[in-house]
Protein backbone atom coordinates (compact mmCIF):
# COMPACT_ATOMS: atom_id res chain seq x y z
CA UNK A 1 0.00 0.00 0.00
CA UNK A 2 1.61 3.16 -0.88
CA UNK A 3 0.83 6.66 0.49
CA UNK A 4 -1.10 9.56 -1.57
CA UNK A 5 1.34 11.31 -4.55
CA UNK A 6 2.19 14.60 -3.44
CA UNK A 7 1.00 17.57 -6.23
CA UNK A 8 1.91 20.85 -4.13
CA UNK A 9 4.39 21.40 -1.69
CA UNK A 10 3.09 20.99 1.85
CA UNK A 11 1.61 24.17 3.19
CA UNK A 12 2.57 26.02 6.17
CA UNK A 13 -0.64 24.86 8.02
CA UNK A 14 0.53 21.71 7.20
CA UNK A 15 3.98 21.55 8.53
CA UNK A 16 2.55 23.48 11.73
CA UNK A 17 0.54 20.49 12.28
CA UNK A 18 3.62 18.18 12.26
CA UNK A 19 5.52 19.93 14.60
CA UNK A 20 3.18 19.49 16.76
CA UNK A 21 2.41 16.24 16.09
CA UNK A 22 6.16 15.13 16.55
CA UNK A 23 6.68 17.66 19.53
CA UNK A 24 8.51 15.26 21.97
CA UNK A 25 9.28 12.52 19.81
CA UNK A 26 12.11 14.19 17.75
CA UNK A 27 14.79 16.59 18.91
CA UNK A 28 14.40 20.32 18.05
CA UNK A 29 18.13 20.06 17.14
CA UNK A 30 20.60 23.30 18.20
CA UNK A 31 21.80 25.42 15.44
CA UNK A 32 25.29 26.19 15.98
CA UNK A 33 27.86 28.68 14.39
CA UNK A 34 30.78 26.96 12.54
CA UNK A 35 34.00 28.72 14.22
CA UNK A 36 36.62 30.09 12.43
CA UNK A 37 35.79 30.27 9.03
CA UNK A 38 37.71 33.59 8.00
CA UNK A 39 36.79 37.22 8.20
CA UNK A 40 35.78 37.18 4.33
CA UNK A 41 33.85 34.38 4.95
CA UNK A 42 29.90 34.08 5.22
CA UNK A 43 28.91 33.77 8.92
CA UNK A 44 27.94 29.31 8.37
CA UNK A 45 25.44 28.21 10.53
CA UNK A 46 25.01 24.15 11.51
CA UNK A 47 21.06 22.88 11.81
CA UNK A 48 22.45 19.48 13.42
CA UNK A 49 19.64 17.02 12.67
CA UNK A 50 22.98 14.72 13.10
CA UNK A 51 21.39 14.45 16.52
CA UNK A 52 18.39 13.19 16.17
CA UNK A 53 17.66 9.69 18.03
CA UNK A 54 18.43 8.03 14.28
CA UNK A 55 21.11 10.07 13.45
CA UNK A 56 19.39 11.89 10.36
CA UNK A 57 16.61 14.22 9.70
CA UNK A 58 14.54 10.81 8.51
CA UNK A 59 12.82 10.70 11.64
CA UNK A 60 11.03 13.84 11.83
CA UNK A 61 8.89 12.90 8.06
CA UNK A 62 8.79 9.37 9.41
CA UNK A 63 7.49 10.01 12.90
CA UNK A 64 5.04 12.50 10.57
CA UNK A 65 3.65 9.93 8.99
CA UNK A 66 2.89 7.37 11.82
CA UNK A 67 0.91 9.08 13.97
CA UNK A 68 -1.35 9.46 10.98
CA UNK A 69 -1.79 5.69 10.80
CA UNK A 70 -4.51 3.36 12.11
CA UNK A 71 -3.73 -0.06 13.76
CA UNK A 72 -5.58 -1.86 10.78
CA UNK A 73 -2.79 0.22 8.56
CA UNK A 74 0.00 -0.96 10.72
CA UNK A 75 -0.99 -4.35 11.71
CA UNK A 76 1.55 -6.52 9.00
CA UNK A 77 3.69 -3.94 9.58
CA UNK A 78 5.78 -0.71 7.43
CA UNK A 79 8.39 -1.56 5.02
CA UNK A 80 10.66 1.16 2.83
CA UNK A 81 13.18 1.45 0.48
CA UNK A 82 15.86 3.44 1.51
CA UNK A 83 19.84 4.04 1.63
CA UNK A 84 20.02 3.79 5.34
CA UNK A 85 18.67 7.08 6.99
CA UNK A 86 15.14 6.74 5.92
CA UNK A 87 15.31 2.65 7.10
CA UNK A 88 16.63 3.87 10.50
CA UNK A 89 13.73 5.61 10.71
CA UNK A 90 11.87 3.15 9.72
CA UNK A 91 12.92 0.51 12.18
CA UNK A 92 12.46 3.33 14.97
CA UNK A 93 8.80 3.58 13.82
CA UNK A 94 8.22 -0.09 13.95
CA UNK A 95 10.17 -0.68 17.25
CA UNK A 96 7.86 1.72 19.02
CA UNK A 97 4.62 0.24 17.93
CA UNK A 98 6.10 -3.23 18.30
CA UNK A 99 5.53 -4.40 14.70
CA UNK A 100 7.51 -5.70 11.96
CA UNK A 101 9.78 -3.73 9.89
CA UNK A 102 11.68 -4.68 6.47
CA UNK A 103 13.80 -2.03 4.40
CA UNK A 104 14.85 -2.60 0.99
CA UNK A 105 18.34 -0.64 0.28
CA UNK A 106 20.63 -0.49 -2.24
CA UNK A 107 24.03 -2.86 -2.50
CA UNK A 108 26.39 -0.23 -1.68
CA UNK A 109 24.61 0.87 1.31
CA UNK A 110 26.98 1.48 4.14
CA UNK A 111 27.33 -0.77 7.15
CA UNK A 112 26.40 1.82 9.93
CA UNK A 113 23.24 2.29 8.68
CA UNK A 114 22.24 -1.51 7.93
CA UNK A 115 23.81 -2.11 11.41
CA UNK A 116 21.58 0.18 12.70
CA UNK A 117 18.36 -1.05 11.00
CA UNK A 118 19.13 -4.54 12.56
CA UNK A 119 19.53 -3.20 16.26
CA UNK A 120 16.41 -1.89 16.24
CA UNK A 121 14.49 -5.25 14.82
CA UNK A 122 14.64 -3.95 11.05
CA UNK A 123 15.30 -6.77 8.45
CA UNK A 124 17.47 -5.88 5.92
CA UNK A 125 17.39 -7.06 1.69
CA UNK A 126 20.39 -5.65 0.05
CA UNK A 127 19.49 -5.44 -4.11
CA UNK A 128 21.35 -3.89 -6.73
CA UNK A 129 21.03 -0.46 -7.63
CA UNK A 130 18.41 0.00 -10.57
CA UNK A 131 16.65 -2.48 -8.33
CA UNK A 132 15.86 -0.80 -5.19
CA UNK A 133 15.18 2.68 -7.38
CA UNK A 134 12.14 0.60 -8.88
CA UNK A 135 10.85 -0.04 -5.56
CA UNK A 136 11.22 3.63 -5.14
CA UNK A 137 9.69 4.21 -7.84
CA UNK A 138 6.65 1.80 -7.63
CA UNK A 139 6.11 1.85 -3.90
CA UNK A 140 6.38 -2.19 -4.20
CA UNK A 141 9.03 -4.95 -4.11
CA UNK A 142 8.28 -8.52 -4.39
CA UNK A 143 6.73 -10.39 -1.46
CA UNK A 144 6.67 -7.31 0.83
CA UNK A 145 3.28 -6.68 2.55
CA UNK A 146 2.63 -3.83 5.30
CA UNK A 147 2.53 -0.53 5.13
CA UNK A 148 5.18 1.41 2.67
CA UNK A 149 6.76 4.14 4.29
CA UNK A 150 7.74 6.42 1.34
CA UNK A 151 10.88 8.08 2.14
CA UNK A 152 10.61 11.52 0.62
CA UNK A 153 7.39 11.71 -1.75
CA UNK A 154 4.66 11.51 0.44
CA UNK A 155 2.76 14.58 1.97
CA UNK A 156 3.05 14.54 5.66
CA UNK A 157 6.82 12.86 5.58
CA UNK A 158 7.37 16.32 3.35
CA UNK A 159 5.97 18.20 6.12
CA UNK A 160 7.73 16.39 8.98
CA UNK A 161 10.54 17.40 6.92
CA UNK A 162 9.50 21.17 6.93
CA UNK A 163 9.49 21.45 10.55
CA UNK A 164 13.69 22.27 10.56
CA UNK A 165 12.48 24.95 8.07
CA UNK A 166 9.76 26.43 11.12
CA UNK A 167 12.90 26.19 13.48
CA UNK A 168 15.49 27.95 11.00
CA UNK A 169 13.35 31.08 10.45
CA UNK A 170 13.05 31.11 14.42
CA UNK A 171 16.28 30.34 15.41
CA UNK A 172 18.38 32.64 12.91
CA UNK A 173 15.77 35.31 11.84
CA UNK A 174 18.78 37.58 9.40
CA UNK A 175 19.70 34.01 7.64
CA UNK A 176 19.87 35.20 4.05
CA UNK A 177 19.99 31.23 2.55
CA UNK A 178 19.73 27.75 3.40
CA UNK A 179 21.75 24.82 1.75
CA UNK A 180 20.02 21.93 1.68
CA UNK A 181 21.05 18.03 1.10
CA UNK A 182 19.14 16.84 -2.00
CA UNK A 183 18.43 13.24 -2.19
CA UNK A 184 14.69 12.46 -3.22
CA UNK A 185 13.85 15.85 -2.92
CA UNK A 186 11.81 15.43 0.47
CA UNK A 187 14.27 17.24 2.59
CA UNK A 188 14.74 20.67 0.64
CA UNK A 189 10.88 20.61 -0.66
CA UNK A 190 9.60 20.58 2.56
CA UNK A 191 12.24 23.26 4.08
CA UNK A 192 11.67 25.38 1.35
CA UNK A 193 7.66 25.24 1.43
CA UNK A 194 8.39 26.52 5.18
CA UNK A 195 10.74 29.37 4.80
CA UNK A 196 9.35 30.59 1.55
CA UNK A 197 5.46 30.60 3.21
CA UNK A 198 7.57 32.96 6.28
CA UNK A 199 10.03 34.96 4.79
CA UNK A 200 10.07 34.70 0.58
CA UNK A 201 13.36 36.84 0.77
CA UNK A 202 15.25 33.84 1.88
CA UNK A 203 16.85 31.90 -1.16
CA UNK A 204 16.94 28.20 -0.51
CA UNK A 205 19.48 25.50 -2.21
CA UNK A 206 19.57 22.34 -3.29
CA UNK A 207 23.29 20.99 -2.66
CA UNK A 208 24.30 17.89 -5.04
CA UNK A 209 27.63 16.21 -5.14
CA UNK A 210 29.71 16.28 -8.35
CA UNK A 211 29.63 12.70 -8.80
CA UNK A 212 25.42 12.43 -8.87
CA UNK A 213 23.67 16.00 -9.24
CA UNK A 214 20.57 14.83 -11.51
CA UNK A 215 18.75 18.11 -10.00
CA UNK A 216 21.56 20.81 -11.31
CA UNK A 217 21.26 19.20 -14.62
CA UNK A 218 17.46 18.72 -14.86
CA UNK A 219 16.83 22.38 -13.71
CA UNK A 220 19.15 23.50 -16.51
CA UNK A 221 17.35 21.15 -19.02
CA UNK A 222 14.17 22.82 -18.11
CA UNK A 223 12.53 19.15 -17.40
CA UNK A 224 13.96 15.80 -15.45
CA UNK A 225 17.07 14.32 -16.97
CA UNK A 226 19.27 11.47 -16.37
CA UNK A 227 22.82 11.83 -15.61
CA UNK A 228 26.04 9.26 -15.16
CA UNK A 229 25.68 8.08 -11.60
CA UNK A 230 29.90 7.50 -10.14
CA UNK A 231 29.75 6.18 -6.35
CA UNK A 232 31.56 7.82 -3.88
CA UNK A 233 31.40 7.49 0.13
CA UNK A 234 28.27 10.23 -0.25
CA UNK A 235 25.44 7.95 -0.04
CA UNK A 236 22.44 9.40 1.06
CA UNK A 237 21.95 11.73 -1.78
CA UNK A 238 22.93 11.60 -5.37
CA UNK A 239 20.89 9.28 -7.96
CA UNK A 240 21.37 9.11 -11.63
CA UNK A 241 17.95 10.31 -11.99
CA UNK A 242 15.50 12.79 -10.61
CA UNK A 243 12.14 11.56 -9.38
CA UNK A 244 9.42 13.71 -12.15
CA UNK A 245 7.31 13.63 -9.53
CA UNK A 246 8.96 15.59 -6.96
CA UNK A 247 11.31 17.64 -9.88
CA UNK A 248 7.99 19.58 -10.57
CA UNK A 249 7.73 21.19 -6.89
CA UNK A 250 11.44 21.23 -6.28
CA UNK A 251 11.97 23.73 -9.51
CA UNK A 252 8.69 25.93 -8.11
CA UNK A 253 9.89 26.08 -4.78
CA UNK A 254 13.77 25.82 -4.71
CA UNK A 255 16.10 28.89 -5.81
CA UNK A 256 18.57 26.20 -7.71
CA UNK A 257 20.89 23.76 -6.59
CA UNK A 258 24.70 24.11 -5.99
CA UNK A 259 27.29 21.18 -6.37
CA UNK A 260 30.19 20.52 -4.63
CA UNK A 261 33.12 17.95 -5.34
CA UNK A 262 34.01 15.14 -3.71
CA UNK A 263 37.80 16.59 -2.62
CA UNK A 264 35.21 19.43 -0.96
CA UNK A 265 32.81 17.10 0.78
CA UNK A 266 36.02 14.82 2.30
CA UNK A 267 37.18 18.62 3.47
CA UNK A 268 34.30 19.99 5.18
CA UNK A 269 34.10 16.09 6.80
CA UNK A 270 37.44 16.92 8.14
CA UNK A 271 36.48 20.71 8.91
CA UNK A 272 33.27 19.77 11.33
CA UNK A 273 34.86 17.18 13.25
CA UNK A 274 37.94 18.88 13.95
CA UNK A 275 36.81 22.44 13.92
CA UNK A 276 33.23 22.07 15.59
CA UNK A 277 33.37 18.15 16.41
CA UNK A 278 30.46 17.38 14.49
CA UNK A 279 30.24 13.97 12.82
CA UNK A 280 29.00 14.26 9.39
CA UNK A 281 28.14 11.68 6.81
CA UNK A 282 29.34 12.76 3.23
CA UNK A 283 25.39 14.20 2.29
CA UNK A 284 25.19 16.05 5.42
CA UNK A 285 28.65 17.75 5.03
CA UNK A 286 27.95 18.50 1.77
CA UNK A 287 26.21 22.53 2.26
CA UNK A 288 29.23 22.79 4.32
CA UNK A 289 31.64 22.53 1.45
CA UNK A 290 29.40 24.59 -0.81
CA UNK A 291 28.85 27.38 1.78
CA UNK A 292 33.07 27.82 2.12
CA UNK A 293 33.01 27.05 -2.04
CA UNK A 294 32.08 30.68 -2.43
CA UNK A 295 29.36 29.43 -4.68
CA UNK A 296 26.60 30.70 -2.66
CA UNK A 297 25.06 33.58 -4.95
CA UNK A 298 26.15 36.94 -3.33
CA UNK A 299 24.99 38.73 -1.53
CA UNK A 300 24.56 35.69 1.15
CA UNK A 301 26.22 36.94 4.35
CA UNK A 302 24.19 34.38 6.73
CA UNK A 303 23.75 30.93 5.78
CA UNK A 304 22.53 28.09 7.03
CA UNK A 305 23.49 24.20 6.27
CA UNK A 306 21.54 21.53 7.61
CA UNK A 307 23.85 18.91 8.28
CA UNK A 308 21.62 16.07 7.66
CA UNK A 309 22.85 12.98 9.08
CA UNK A 310 25.90 11.67 10.71
CA UNK A 311 25.74 8.43 9.92
CA UNK A 312 29.07 7.65 8.30
CA UNK A 313 30.91 3.90 8.69
CA UNK A 314 33.76 4.34 10.82
CA UNK A 315 36.46 3.24 8.47
CA UNK A 316 35.29 5.85 5.88
CA UNK A 317 35.37 8.62 8.69
CA UNK A 318 39.22 7.58 10.22
CA UNK A 319 40.07 7.88 6.22
CA UNK A 320 38.77 11.41 5.79
CA UNK A 321 40.18 12.01 8.97
CA UNK A 322 43.89 11.19 8.25
CA UNK A 323 44.03 12.55 5.42
CA UNK A 324 43.20 10.01 2.80
CA UNK A 325 40.39 9.57 0.17
CA UNK A 326 37.26 8.05 1.21
CA UNK A 327 36.52 4.76 -1.09
CA UNK A 328 32.79 3.39 -1.48
CA UNK A 329 32.68 0.75 1.19
CA UNK A 330 32.01 -3.03 -0.78
CA UNK A 331 28.94 -4.56 -0.50
CA UNK A 332 28.37 -7.08 2.03
CA UNK A 333 25.41 -9.45 2.32
CA UNK A 334 23.26 -8.95 5.38
CA UNK A 335 19.84 -9.78 7.20
CA UNK A 336 18.14 -11.72 4.22
CA UNK A 337 18.30 -12.98 0.57
CA UNK A 338 19.65 -10.75 -2.46
CA UNK A 339 17.00 -10.25 -4.60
Amino acid sequence: MTGPQPTAAPSLNAIRDAAEAIRGEVVRTPLVLLPDTGSDAPEIWLKLENLQPVGSFKIRGAANLARSLTPDDLRTGVWTASAGNMAQAAAWVARRRDIPCVVVVPDSAPSAKTEAVERMGGRVIKVPHEAWWQAMEDGRFPGLAGRYLPPFDDPLVMAGNGTIGLELIEDLPGVDAILVPYGGGGLAVGIAAAVKALRPSVRVYAVEAETSAPLAASLAAGEPRRVERVPSFVDGIGGAAVFPRMFELARRVLDGSLVASITEIEEAVRLLAGRARVVAEGAGACPVAVALSGRVPAPCRRIACVVSGGNINAAVLAGILAGGKATPEPPRQTGGPRQ
